[in-house]
């Protein structure tokens, strides 16, 4: 009976340990899986290019393969203003890469968050931002060359309003055969003697007078020289 007793114990001890040891591998694999999924770090994102257009492109690197939940925002000065796109990933060891096509612009800033419950309700940081150059380079367009303004046919009147004008040679001898006033040459004769020295003294209405009284003179000194005379023919005689 003792050895039996004994037998049972040991049993009931080996089962014991063994249930511990399960019990700890279980908890241990469980809380390294859960370590796995729960690791935002094996999420990453990037801007590329697909040739002349840009993408985002986003790997899962959890050996779990437990499904998230990608979605893809365009921010400016810390705000969401575009919503890009939304995917869902399952990670594997190699990585498994999904892509977003976004042609995007140089310096611009993107929030990538995962969700993959009950593990991950994250952002990938810090926030993704693109390459200062674009895919494709932008080309300056020349403009278009400059085409003259259909002609439209001209009219009589237009050919009238059109006609050169008489060259200064052609119009030289119209102006010779022209009627012409002759010049004024009085202007250039000389002015008779009495005009000019009236002219000259001013003279005015007392140039009668100043004759009139010359006149008597005269006359007043033949008479006397004429009395005179006479006067001495008289006494010769005597």
């Amino acid at each position: 009976m003792a050895v039996l007793s004994v037998s049972r114990r040991t049993v009931a001890r080996s089962v014991r340990a063994i249930g511990v040891v399960s019990a700890s591998a279980a908890l241990t694999l469980g809380i390294a899986g859960s370590a796995a999924a729960c690791n935002i770090n094996e999420f990453s994102a990037e801007a590329e290019c697909d040739g002349d257009k840009g993408v985002i492109t986003v790997t899962d690197v959890d050996p779990a393969g437990v499904p998230a939940t990608v979605t893809v925002f365009l921010q400016n000065n810390g705000a969401d203003i575009k919503k890009i796109g939304e995917q869902v990933v399952k990670g594997s060891r190699e990585g498994t890469t999904i892509t977003f096509e976004e042609d995007w612009k140089p310096n611009a800033e993107y929030r990538i968050h995962v969700k993959a419950k009950p593990y991950v309700d994250e952002d990938i940081k810090p926030n993704l931002t693109t390459p200062s150059t674009p895919c494709k380079e932008t080309e300056e367009e020349e403009p278009p060359a400059s085409t003259p303004p259909p002609a439209t046919p001209s009219t009589p009147e237009d050919e009238e309003s059109e006609s050169p004008a008489p060259s200064a040679s052609e119009s030289e001898p119209a102006a010779e055969t022209g009627s012409t006033p002759p010049a004024d040459t009085s202007s250039n004769a000389p002015s008779p003697a009495g005009e000019s020295n009236l002219a000259e003294t001013g003279a005015n209405s007392n140039t009668g007078l100043i004759a009139g009284v010359a006149g008597a003179l005269v006359a007043i000194g033949g008479g006397a020289v004429f009395f005179g005379m006479r006067r001495r023919g008289a006494n010769s005689e005597h």
